[in-house]
């Protein structure tokens, strides 16, 4: 059962350890990012983004409380967030494609149920209030993590979040991407992966391929990305705010 101090520590860090982390000569590892235009890269497996309906990447920068930024192209941008030192408290805006600009990142806030300060939403709806059109993506198959959120017009319209623990996440109406991919869930325990236990219903769960669905379907799948022609336009590197690490939500008094 995955609990939510495991996801919040996906990446074996909260942000601020990752930080501290990095600045020991011991772990230290060297940045390099090309300035260098080249064409968009496939990602998203094992990852977390954003995807914005804009163009202006330094406005996404802006609006997510970032001050500082590095230009980085693909392959320097990308290498960084995947590197498991390099990227656990770091975040790719990417160039734009097709109209659309992705924030790319373990470092992103993530729904991790009740017992912890919900940090996504208002960092969703606050980008969904600049742009129209906001989506959160989060596929890890390590520990059976998968979700997806959209922001449109100023609303969380939809809002999604499983594990092998059951649904963390949950708002909104199922849309048509989410209906087509024939889901099934159960709360019910000790069901999942057999048939006849539920009304003689197969409980499928949701896995990565299933999010980068939702993903083609709602804006861009990255794992397609990959072709066209090279742009001349830079992604940025930017170091995560520390105000977006994992804090829990504190009771209220009796």
């Amino acid at each position: 059962m995955v609990s939510a101090l495991v996801i919040t520590a996906l990446v074996g860090l909260t942000i601020a350890a990752a930080a501290h982390l990095l600045s020991r000569p011991d772990v230290r590892r060297t940045l390099l990012l090309s300035d260098v235009p080249d064409r968009p890269l496939a990602f998203g497996s094992g990852m977390a983004w954003l995807a914005v309906r804009t163009e202006d990447g330094m406005a996404v920068a802006s609006q997510l409380g970032i001050p500082a930024v590095q230009l980085a192209n693909w392959n320097s941008g990308l290498g960084t967030i995947y590197d498991e030192r390099l990227g656990a408290a770091r975040l790719y805006i990417t160039p734009p494609v097709k109209g659309w600009t992705f924030v790319v990142g373990l470092s992103l806030p993530h729904p991790v149920g009740p017992a912890f300060v919900d940090k996504l939403s208002p960092l969703l709806l606050k980008l969904g209030s600049a742009f129209p059109d906001v989506q959160y993506y989060f596929a890890y198959p390590a520990i059976d993590y998968f979700a997806w959120a959209r922001v449109a017009n100023g609303k969380i319209v939809r809002a999604f979040a499983v594990s092998d623990a059951g649904i963390v996440w949950n708002k909104g109406k199922i849309s048509k991407e989410e209906r087509a991919l024939g889901l099934r869930l159960f709360e019910l325990r000790g069901v999942k992966g057999r048939s006849g236990d539920a009304g003689g219903e197969l409980v499928l769960y949701p896995t990565e391929p299933h999010v980068f669905e939702i993903a083609r379907g709602w804006s861009v799948d990255p794992m397609q990305l990959g072709s066209g022609s090279v742009s001349p336009v830079l992604g940025l590197m930017a170091d995560a705010p520390l105000s977006w690490a994992a804090e829990r939500a504190r009771k209220s008094a009796a």
